[in-house]
């Protein structure tokens, strides 16, 4: 598929079977993730790659136990929060492998005001996710199904915790990455002249 074929028939593929991923395929889509422009250049990207089912598990229970007690909150029945739990906890399972993206301030630029520290903090994380879309797409283009979920964001200690991440590095997205168990239609997109503005807000496309 040509470049512009493969941006557009990209999907976030959420129901996935395991299959065998060869190392080297695994290696080009990290290249490909690690090939993203980043602030800098700082490359403030940081990759676990996930294939022990017993890791995958460990993770896939702390997170669930995290969200139920979370959906509770936002007011869900005890037996619905479970029961979404439950379908997280199968997705993880169903994927051969999960690749966790981390940001590191490592590289990037220090200033004394929290004006600017925001600032380089919020380049930092759209430079990984720069690098994630970069390997969403290495994904497809190698044949595989993959999506990419923030459920680390809600769940930063007991990641950081049963992956062993160093103080500093922080997890922020986990991608599911496996076989496609079918094809899946594209989600319906805004129209340009709904979302673009020409020169000022004033205008649109």
């Amino acid at each position: 598929m040509d470049g512009m074929e493969m941006i557009l028939t990209r999907r976030s593929i959420k129901k996935l079977k395991p299959i065998s991923i060869p190392g080297e395929v695994i290696r080009r889509i990290l290249y490909a993730a690690t090939m993203a422009p980043s602030a800098h250049n700082a490359q403030p990207w940081r990759f676990i790659v996930i294939d022990d089912q017993q890791v995958k598990m460990k993770l896939a229970e702390a997170m669930a136990s995290l969200l139920i007690r979370d959906l509770i909150k936002n007011g869900y029945g005890e037996a619905e929060a479970e029961q979404e739990a439950m379908e997280s906890i199968a997705r993880i399972k169903s994927a051969s492998l999960l690749i966790i993206a981390c940001v590191t301030m490592e590289g990037m630029d220090v200033y004394p005001d929290r004006r600017r520290r925001r600032a380089e903090y919020i380049m930092a994380i759209q430079s990984v996710a720069a690098a994630i879309q970069n390997l969403l797409l290495a994904a497809h283009y190698e044949g595989l199904g993959a999506c990419w979920r923030c459920a680390p964001l809600f769940a930063q200690g007991v990641v950081r915790r049963i992956l062993h991440i160093p103080k500093g590095v922080e997890p922020v997205a986990l991608i599911e990455v496996g076989g496609a168990e079918s094809k899946v239609e594209a989600p319906p997109r805004k129209p340009l002249e709904e979302v673009v503005y020409h020169n000022t807000w004033d205008e649109r496309l």
